[in-house]
C-alpha cells in the first residue's frame, strides 16, 4: 500500500463538522458555521477551508453555497491523515469559569483523549457546563491543528470515579503533599491518566485511597505549589515527554 502523503494547502481556516469525510462530498453548514465563514471570515464562494470529523483525517473543502444562515463545502481531497493520541485521559477538579475552560483547551492541545471533571471533597464548583466545555475541546483542535478532539464527561465524585477504575489504566497521581523525591513517573506502556486536584489539594482520605492503589503513581510537580490549571499543563508536559506522542 502506498502510504498517504500530507498535502501542502494555503487555506488558514480549519472547522469542524459532524459529518464523516469523503472526496465530492457535500457539506451543509449550520447557522452558526455559516456566520463564522462568512459574516466573521468574510469568505464567499470559491473559498477554500479546511475540515475536519475526528475519525477520517483532514480535507481540503471549497465554498460552494455562501448565506447568512447557511451554506455549503464540498470536499475536494484529504490534506492530513487521521492522527489519534495517546490513550491518555485527565481528571480534573473544576475550578473557576476560565481557568477551567483553559484547562480543556490545553488538555486539548497536549493530546488528553479523554476530559473527565471529577468532583473532590475539596472542588469548590458544583456543576459544569458540559456542552460550553465540549465548544472549547472542539476549538482547540481548529486552532492547533489536531484531527481529534477529547471527549468532555460529565461532572462526577471521585469516590465514583475510583469505584468502578479499570486497574489496566495506570493513574498519574500528581499531589502537592508528595515529598519533592517521590518517585518519578514509571516508564510502563499502556493507557494512562493524569489526575490533578483543587486548589485546595486533596483529602487525607482521599490521598490515603489513592496511595493504596497499586495502578497509582504519585509524581511531584516540583518544589513549588501550582495552581491547578498550571499543574495540568505541567503534568500532561511531563507525560508526554517521558511515554507520549512527542518522540
Amino acid at each position: 500500500m502506498v502510504p498517504f502523503m500530507e498535502r501542502e494547502v494555503s487555506a488558514k481556516i480549519r472547522l469542524y463538522v459532524e459529518h464523516p469525510l469523503g472526496e465530492a462530498q457535500t457539506l451543509p453548514l449550520s447557522r452558526e458555521q455559516a456566520h463564522y465563514l462568512f459574516g466573521v471570515m468574510r469568505l464567499g464562494a470559491g473559498a477554500q477551508v479546511l475540515v475536519f470529523d475526528g475519525q477520517n483525517g483532514e480535507w481540503l473543502a471549497e465554498v460552494t453555497q455562501a448565506g447568512k444562515r447557511g451554506g455549503e463545502l464540498c470536499v475536494l481531497h484529504q490534506t492530513k491523515a487521521q492522527q489519534m493520541p495517546p490513550d491518555l485521559w485527565l481528571l480534573f477538579s473544576p475550578i473557576k469559569k476560565a481557568r477551567t475552560d483553559f484547562i480543556v483547551e490545553k488538555a486539548t492541545e497536549l493530546g488528553a483523549a479523554r476530559i473527565l471533571p471529577v468532583q473532590t471533597a475539596f472542588t469548590n464548583a458544583g456543576r459544569i457546563q458540559r456542552d460550553r466545555l465540549q465548544a472549547h475541546a472542539v476549538e482547540a483542535a481548529e486552532q492547533c491543528g489536531g484531527t481529534f478532539v477529547p471527549e468532555v464527561a460529565e461532572l462526577q465524585k471521585l469516590g465514583s470515579v475510583l469505584d468502578h477504575w479499570d486497574s489496566a489504566r495506570r493513574i498519574m497521581f500528581c499531589d502537592e503533599g508528595a515529598a519533592a523525591a517521590a518517585r518519578v513517573l514509571p516508564d510502563l506502556p499502556g493507557p494512562w491518566a493524569v489526575l490533578i486536584g483543587p486548589e485546595g489539594g486533596f483529602s487525607p482520605q482521599e490521598r490515603d485511597r489513592l496511595q493504596s492503589l497499586a495502578h497509582a503513581h504519585v509524581v511531584s510537580l516540583g518544589p513549588r505549589i501550582l495552581r491547578a490549571d498550571t499543574a495540568a499543563v505541567a503534568a500532561l508536559t511531563l507525560w508526554q515527554q517521558a511515554m507520549g506522542d512527542w518522540g
